[in-house]
């Protein structure tokens, strides 16, 4: 259940990420509450995960899935590159992820 709730706090952050552009400098009404909303759900399941998660493996797994679905998505939404060294550190960064699901004993 932890483990589920920490993908999930790692997709709202990516929904924040992403929602931070949005905002325009939180000048954006509806954005900058969306992107609240989805900060505050985000920091609050991160923080249930880490009720039985340890916290290094959680806050790392956390960031990890933020950063990997900020880069797929700027990549799709904004144009970004995506060249092999992106390609190359984002296919590492999931390894990390992996890595850290794998040792856990929780």
């Amino acid at each position: 259940m932890a483990w589920g709730m920490l993908v999930l706090a790692g997709l709202f952050e990516v929904g924040w990420a992403i929602g931070l552009k949005y905002t325009e400098g939180f000048s954006r009404l509806w954005p900058s509450i969306g992107t609240i909303s989805a900060m505050i759900i985000s920091f609050w399941l991160l923080a249930l995960a880490m009720k039985t998660l340890p916290v290094g493996t959680a806050y790392s797994v956390w960031v990890g899935v933020g950063a990997v679905g900020a880069v797929i998505l700027g990549i799709i939404l904004f144009g970004e590159p995506a060249n092999l060294g992106r390609i190359i550190s984002v296919v590492f960064i999931i390894a990390g992820i992996i890595g850290l699901k794998l040792s856990s004993t929780i």
